[in-house]
């Protein structure tokens, strides 16, 4: 299967080594939304008997590139897009399968138009990360930027 073939959550787990270890599932990536899901594995979790935080910041971290990926991929021949900082908040204990759900903090077309005035925009994205009951366990924001190719 080629790269124009691919899907974005096969993208990313044949090119992000991280995500293939933990066996993200890519639920969905749209560039308005990305869900991805942690099955819960024994080998990932804590000391309480959850995922580890670090899986969870993963989990996060991977939703947020999937939709990154899903709005912007139409930029990726002049821009590369980088994640600048990230931050969590575990809100509740989380036991089993997880899931992240992603959403961009500003429109695609602002953060496009920046970059077609020859400018590095940089833009939040949140995600909510809940177990199968619901509950919101986590909070996420991680800031992208598109780094311009040949910046002038």
């Amino acid at each position: 299967m080629s790269a124009d073939q691919m899907s974005i959550g096969e993208m990313l787990a044949a090119t992000v080594p991280m995500a293939r270890t933990l066996n993200l599932e890519f639920r969905e990536t749209s560039p308005d939304r990305a869900v991805v899901a942690l099955p819960d594995q024994s080998d990932y979790h804590n000391h309480v008997g959850g995922p580890h935080a670090g899986a969870m910041f993963t989990l996060g971290e991977s939703a947020s590139g999937a939709i990154v990926l899903a709005a912007f991929g139409a930029e990726l021949s002049r821009a590369v897009p980088l994640a600048v900082s990230a931050e969590i908040a575990y809100k509740k204990l989380a036991v089993g399968p997880v899931t992240a759900t992603a959403t961009l903090g500003r429109p695609a077309t602002d953060v496009i138009a920046e970059l077609d005035a020859g400018e590095r925009p940089e833009f939040p994205v949140t995600i909510e990360i809940s177990r199968e009951d619901g509950a919101v366990t986590g909070e996420m924001t991680v800031v992208w930027t598109l780094r311009p190719n040949n910046p002038s």
